[in-house]
């Protein structure tokens, strides 16, 4: 009769128990499921994006979107499996002015996108159509971690790791591919995440490139992570990615931030950044200065105070972003001596927003 009892009283919390499973279960398959939704609506966001590239753009330049390859995964689940050291192939994209000699030789700027799963979209639209104006060819790298390409892509992530050697990629490609490409006036340009790559990438290859611009970059991702959200600093902890937390492996965040690398810088370089950006706080990229005044390294920077736009307040349409805009044009020709450089803002609004005649 105890035993009847017993069971009769342990029947309901067996049924609970289970439908308990049954919920997490569903929770955790409708969890997959909107994740794979989410990465099928990056590649739809995407194709309509490049699109638009050449709606926006093809009045002055030629656009392509080529398919390379940079180093092996980071991490490889199996390495034993067939084709698991096998290089990573990306994507960049391809912008030729349609004014320039193809018989002559031309400046290559690398350009990288920011964010850290992110791509690069028609937001660059206007500094494409400045880029063109003045007779540079951009490369724009969509290295491993970039949205838009699936979640495997996705999960290929190396930030501040092996997505130097993918931007860098994108540079011997364009030479051995374009004989137009002049390999002694080669640039690095980007803002945010793509500023840190430009700066890491002039580190990791000094040889390779004759100036690097770098605007709002991140510079110490171990004092980023110590005001980061907690959902950002999962991106850098998740399994397929760094593994560990900031506290669990400082020094792996170190090894990856351009303020702990300072002593590496060889080349002409320009830092921008806000007091009020929102993104990229000023603190990282005083440290960044800071480390290379250390080092006794040679370079260009500015900080602007609380200027409208906070992390994006040079690549807006305002009157001080074209301003700041041209600060960096005019940087960059010294060493790299495009064909028609930009002298004033009028010329920025000419090329950028202004009919082709």
């Amino acid at each position: 009769m105890k035993k009847l009892f017993l069971i009769i009283f342990l029947l309901p919390c067996f049924a609970m128990a289970q439908d308990e499973q049954s919920a997490k279960e569903v929770i955790a398959k409708l969890k997959s499921d909107n994740e794979a939704l989410g990465h099928r609506l990056d590649v739809l966001e995407k194709k309509i994006d490049d699109g638009l590239f050449f709606d926006r753009l093809s009045d002055v330049a030629f656009i392509d979107k080529v398919f390379m390859y940079g180093p092996p995964p980071a991490k490889v689940e199996n390495p034993t499996a067939m084709g698991a050291k096998n290089p990573v192939k990306f994507w960049s994209y391809v912008f030729i002015p349609k004014h320039i000699d193809l018989n002559k030789k031309y400046p290559l700027l690398v350009l990288p996108h920011g964010g850290v799963h992110a791509d690069f979209t028609t937001y660059h639209t206007h500094i494409l159509r400045e880029m063109m104006a003045q007779g540079y060819i951009v490369v724009a790298p969509e290295y491993r971690g970039s949205t838009g390409y699936g979640k495997a892509f996705y999960e290929q992530i190396d930030y501040g790791g092996l997505e130097n050697d993918d931007c860098d990629a994108t540079r011997k490609y364009m030479i051995e591919n374009y004989d137009f490409v002049d390999a002694n006036r080669v640039g690095l340009i980007g803002w945010s995440h793509g500023g840190m790559i430009a700066l890491m990438s002039s580190f990791a290859f000094p040889d390779a490139y004759k100036c690097a611009f770098a605007g709002n970059p991140v510079s110490d991702l171990v004092a980023r992570m110590g005001y980061a959200t907690d959902e950002y600093r999962a991106d850098y902890s998740a399994s397929f990615h760094l593994g560990k937390t900031a506290r669990e492996d400082i020094n792996e965040y170190r090894k990856r931030s351009p303020a702990w690398n300072a002593a590496k810088l060889q080349i002409p370089l320009l830092i921008h950044t806000n007091t009020n950006d929102d993104d990229v706080n000023v603190l990282e990229v005083e440290h960044l200065i800071q480390a290379l005044k250390a080092e006794g390294k040679k370079f260009e920077y500015e900080i602007y105070k609380d200027i409208p736009g906070g992390h994006s307040f040079d690549r807006i349409d305002s009157k001080a972003a074209k301003e700041t805009r041209l600060k960096i044009y005019q940087f960059l020709a010294r060493y790299l001596d495009p064909q028609k450089p930009l002298k004033n803002v009028g010329d920025i609004n000419r090329a950028a927003y202004l009919p082709v005649k």
